[in-house]
């Protein structure tokens, strides 16, 4: 079955300049790695464009579905329904550039924190909402869904004679068993 899609994340071009920053602020921490900034810069230049190329988020019906990766391509689906938890975050050079780290957590997870994490969509607070929305309405119509499977379930006509006889069996078994148990107040043999 074919998903409809909702909403598609937008990337902000000011990513590539919170990646080059980040990138060089660790490099100058790392102070042997100063010198292999007049190289790292240029570099830093050409695949943060790729890698803002590559990133894609698209929310359907039923699952947010990620692409990214310049090297080595990644592609996630998160069904909406393990989500537990849609996380923002910023730190000071991203609210220096008017950025967000949204981040998606998921029930089940073989690794702590967050499976998917994605800086600089444009909207994020927006998209996050969007993702919860559609959360809720799909949980809403699995229960809708469950309550009209169970009704179809519950028979209105009464016990087959086959059902009678089951447990009538069952009944006779735990007669039997409550016969084998000790009396309150017997001492147990040792």
């Amino acid at each position: 079955m074919k998903e409809t899609v909702l909403l598609r994340a937008e990337f902000n071009p000011k990513v590539k300049t919170y990646w080059i920053l980040s990138s060089c602020l660790i490099m100058t921490v790392i102070i042997v790695t100063i010198p292999l900034l007049v190289i790292w810069i240029p570099v830093s230049l050409l695949v943060a464009g790729r890698y803002l190329r590559s990133l894609e988020c698209v929310l359907t019906t039923k699952a947010i579905h990620v692409k990214k990766g310049v090297l080595v391509r990644v592609e996630k689906t998160i069904p909406l329904d393990k989500i537990t938890d849609v996380g923002m975050s910023q730190g000071p050079i991203q609210r220096a550039l008017g950025l967000e780290t949204m981040t998606f957590e998921t029930a089940g997870s073989s690794s702590p924190g967050a499976l998917v994490g994605l800086v600089g969509v444009v909207g994020a607070r927006e998209f996050r909402d969007a993702v919860l929305e559609q959360k809720n309405e799909l949980a809403e119509q699995r229960r809708a869904g469950d309550k009209v499977e169970g009704a179809a379930i519950l028979p209105a006509a009464p016990a087959e004679a086959g059902s009678t006889e089951l447990l009538r069996e069952i009944s006779d078994t735990l007669k039997r068993i409550e016969a084998r148990l000790p009396q309150k107040g017997a001492i147990p043999e040792s």
